[in-house]
């Protein structure tokens, strides 16, 4: 019997996509409350509100999170599928400042066309849990999170983060705990010395200690930005926003003790699912070594005796030190000179140096200091040198030469006259490695005299882990961000009152950083901001211009989902005990390291306070591959209005000094080649711009990589959804290749999807009338059922979401060359395809007669009896790669009983045309080509 019902039965994918998007926001079908399900949490990465909109390698990401959240929904599962917007940051000031708009505006107006562009493509995102990091609603959380930050030190006993007051009561105590701030330096004092210590000397050491503190550091600075940028945020030693250079400074920034965690974030690694490659950027990133700390004595030119710490990493090569060399940036690098000749020599090295800006010089450069320390096995002088040279340890701002060994070490003691002592000599000849320099020494294979040197180093040096992580800084010299709620008393930073949190950004229409905070003061009596004009250093006390970065607010956002509307924490417990860790998290590569490792360290800290229940917030990290797309850079003059064909870049005779630009691919017309006019209309900044030409044509650079607005090769989704439908662009997107790889974007084979989509559209439709059949099924299409069923729960668990659209595809052309629309077939078809193409889906379930949304209904379970006993395979039969037949074979013959089986079939053999070659993939298709 057939089941007919007469309704609309084009497939109008315009009017049928707009009424399921409607239907699931007034039904809030995508709530995802808490309840006695079994929950399922997933998540991307937080997306920037960029005035340029979605492109479709933004969209890949979404609509694969989409694509298993609906799957998890239909399994059963309660699932937080969220989004909200990383708000704060430089695009938005940059903007503001270009158009004379308010960040807040351009904000607003930035996250309603996402939210329209995200809902037009289907994405079952929980609307209702939208947050925003510029919100004060939620930075007032981060503040309160910072402030929590900064009264919080590392108990390395307990490998934990605890209170402060608990270090200041084991000062006022036993007092036994050390202090120096510029190296591991063992320092004790009693607490009788602590308790006389004054405020500030008392502030100066708990720095040493805190979470958040503040320190001279080498900074990134951008001067036409006017502000301190992070590694991630340049390349080329220009800023990726703009273009403009980068040079290095020595700043006070505020720092957050990410190094004190470096331990934890290693070891938490083997509690997340994720790639190898993810894994092993982290691992290198943190940097783990094994090493000696080396501590020389050295009397400075106030008479002070001082140390200075050097870090060993390969101990059988200490008898080689000659030399050590300091940063400019050094805190003993002004006051080591003994003598005045060296003193002025000194000066002016360093002020060479912090003229030119620069981290560390390509040329060979330095200044001898005119101190020496003492070898500690040798007992020989070791001069002193400080030099821009090298690349120095981070954490000691020092570095120990050792010229017979190393290449810069040799390079620097060949240019200042320096010995270069060979500690191990390698004797090709005997084919082994022999230490000739100590008495103890000789004769030893290379690895027996490193176990000696060890031994004996492990007696004399402190050995030690050395992590090439390191602190993050934590300022911006910028006015959109969050505040950070801190305000200076007599020069120590104190904290603002939590009950007066939110610190609310001044409102400003301009947004100069020196100019904008004529209103940043705090009132300590009243609790409150006032006018900065009004400081007096008694109540009224400045506060603390430079706002956080944008990764502050990034660094816990996964949290606030769970309890979005919590006016009174940032996260009530019996909800955080619920949803617990992100199951599954979709982002690109390029957070592995800043992102994942902030809101890592973030979280591992929140727990140690006791807030949150979980040591890592992230089960398993997915890393989407790129979408790649052609993108245009043409040639510019560096300092003129000059454009020079791409052709003549190499040309011999050409003297100038070349930068690529990208220009949108609008200015381009056939191979290549420049619309002059067009790029006159598109670029007016370049007035009167002389091009040099080739043969009368200017030619640019075309090349495929990664999908960037700042490449100006994205592809707008709102223009292909609106051609092809979203279910056709949603299932193409993931049709392209696997998720974790990149691929190029092209149009070429979407028109396949299109056809496929009306293909099964049609399986419900004969005549123009729906209509399916109430007949049972037959063995054979209950077993084509079931092997769906089997194959999607499998490839749907790997993310292997292509070879899923391609397993429907062969499933639909099954169904229509038997020619079945029956209902406990078709069913089952729609709901496996429903978190691919739910538009259609939802379409087609309503007009079987079903009352509620197709997520409400569970998955068909699959059922073993129609896959077992079978003795007899089907074969996909195709000619010149076109589907034509299904044709069963006996599992027992061979590959070439099936070759002349199908050679004698009637279909085939009938034909009067000449076979040119059989194709057999064992167990799936057999392909004649003619």
């Amino acid at each position: 019997m057939k089941y007919v019902k007469k309704m609309d039965t084009e497939y109008n994918f315009r009017k049928i996509e707009k009424y399921w998007q409607i239907y699931w926001e007034k039904h809030h079908v995508f709530l995802g409350e808490e309840n006695n399900k079994k929950k399922y949490y997933i998540l991307n990465m937080f997306p920037y509100p960029s005035g340029y909109g979605l492109h479709v390698g933004h969209c890949l990401g979404y609509i694969s999170s989409d694509i298993y959240a609906r799957y998890k929904r239909i399994k059963g599962y309660n699932v937080l599928h969220p989004i909200g917007f990383d708000s704060f940051g430089l695009p938005a000031e940059q903007y503001a400042i270009q158009t004379g708009k308010h960040p807040l505006d351009t904000i607003k107006e930035n996250e309603k066309k996402y939210t329209n562009q995200i809902k037009k493509i289907g994405i079952s995102f929980n609307w209702n849990r939208k947050i925003s990091t510029s919100s004060p609603q939620y930075y007032r959380w981060t503040q309160w999170m910072f402030i929590q930050i900064f009264h919080s030190w590392y108990d390395k006993n307990y490998e934990s983060a605890k209170p402060i007051h608990l270090l200041i009561q084991e000062f006022n105590q036993h007092g036994n705990v050390l202090v120096n701030a510029i190296t591991s330096y063992q320092e004790k004092f009693s607490s009788t010395t602590w308790k006389k210590f004054n405020v500030q000397e008392k502030e100066n050491i708990l720095q040493n200690y805190r979470l958040a503190y503040l320190c001279q550091n080498i900074v990134n600075w951008c001067p036409y930005l006017g502000t301190v940028l992070a590694n991630e945020e340049i390349k080329n030693g220009r800023s990726i926003r703009g273009g403009y250079p980068v040079y290095k400074k020595n700043m006070l920034q505020w720092h957050i003790r990410i190094s004190a965690y470096a331990e934890r974030l290693l070891k938490g690694l083997d509690n997340i699912k994720c790639s190898d490659s993810l894994k092993k950027i982290q691992i290198h990133w943190i940097g783990k070594k094994h090493c000696f700390s080396i501590f020389f004595k050295v009397r400075l030119h106030e008479s002070e005796e001082k140390i200075i710490e050097c870090l060993l990493f390969e101990p059988e090569k200490i008898f080689g030190i000659t030399f050590i060399i300091l940063s400019p940036y050094h805190p003993f690098s002004k006051r080591i000179s003994t003598s005045h000749k060296d003193k002025k020599n000194v000066s002016k090295y360093l002020l060479t140096h912090f003229l030119i800006k620069n981290n560390f010089s390509k040329s060979i450069s330095g200044v001898f200091t005119g101190n020496h320390v003492i070898h500690p096995f040798t007992k020989k002088k070791i001069p002193i040198y400080i030099s821009n040279f090298f690349p120095l340890d981070h954490r000691t701002k020092s570095m120990i030469g050792i010229p017979g060994h190393e290449k810069r070490s040799y390079q620097f003691a060949k240019k200042f006259g320096l010995k270069s002592v060979k500690v191990v000599k390698f004797c090709i000849k005997e084919n082994k490695n022999i230490c000739i320099r100590s008495h103890f020494l000789n004769g030893l294979s290379l690895n027996q005299a490193k176990k000696k040197v060890v031994k004996i180093l492990r007696e004399s040096l402190i050995p030690k882990k050395s992590y090439k992580i390191h602190d993050a800084i934590f300022s911006r010299q910028r006015y959109w961000g969050e505040p950070i709620p801190i305000y200076f008393e007599n020069n120590i930073p104190k904290t603002i009152p939590v009950d007066y949190l939110p610190l609310l950004l001044p409102k400003k229409n301009h947004f100069n950083h020196e100019k904008l905070l004529k209103k940043w003061a705090w009132d300590k009596k009243k609790k409150r901001v006032v006018e900065t004009h009004l400081i007096d250093h008694q109540t009224i006390f400045p506060i603390e211009t430079s706002t956080m970065p944008s990764w502050a607010g990034s660094s816990w956002y996964f949290l606030r989902y769970m309890d979005v509307e919590n006016n009174n924490f940032f996260i009530d417990k019996k909800k955080e005990m619920y949803w617990k860790n992100i199951d599954l998290y979709i982002g690109g590569s390029e957070h592995s390291t800043g992102h994942l490792i902030y809101s890592r360290f973030w979280h591992k800290f929140l727990k140690d306070r006791g807030w949150v229940q979980t040591e890592e917030p992230f089960k398993k990290i997915l890393n989407q591959g790129m979408i790649l797309s052609y993108s245009f850079t043409i040639l510019k003059v560096i300092g003129k209005n000059i454009f020079v064909s791409y052709n003549l870049k190499n040309r011999k005779k050409t003297f100038f000094l070349f930068q690529e630009l990208y220009i949108s691919h609008t200015c381009i017309k056939e191979k290549d080649k420049l619309d002059i006019n067009q790029f006159k209309y598109h670029y007016p900044e370049f007035y009167n711009p002389i091009f040099i030409l080739k043969n009368g044509e200017f030619f640019c650079k075309r090349q495929l990589e990664k999908m960037s607005k700042s490449k100006y090769n994205v592809i707008n989704p709102e223009l292909i959804c609106e051609q092809y439908g979203a279910d056709t662009f949603r299932m193409y997107a993931m049709f392209l290749g696997p998720i974790v790889q990149s691929k190029p974007w092209s149009l070429q084979k979407i028109i396949g999807i299109k056809n496929f989509l009306r293909k099964l559209w049609n399986l419900f439709h004969k005549n123009g009338i729906f209509q399916v059949n109430e007949e049972n099924p037959t063995n054979e299409e209950f077993k084509i059922l079931h092997t769906l069923i089997k194959k999607i729960e499998k490839k749907i668990q790997l993310f292997s979401f292509n070879t899923c659209i391609s397993h429907f595809m062969i499933m639909v052309n099954q169904l229509i060359f038997l020619k079945c629309n029956k209902r406990k077939i078709l069913e089952p078809l729609i709901q496996l395809i429903s978190p691919f193409a739910p538009h259609i889906s939802e379409e087609l379930w309503m007009k079987l007669g079903k009352k509620k949304s197709i997520i409400y209904f569970p998955i068909p379970s699959l059922q073993e009896q129609y896959l077992l006993n079978d003795k007899q395979i089907t074969y996909k039969i195709m000619i010149n790669g076109k589907f034509k037949f299904l044709e069963k074979f006996d599992k027992k013959l061979s590959m070439k009983q099936i070759e002349k089986n199908i050679l004698n079939h009637k279909k085939i053999k009938n034909t009067e045309k000449r076979i040119k070659k059989l194709v057999i993939i064992p167990k799936k298709i057999i392909n004649i080509l003619y």
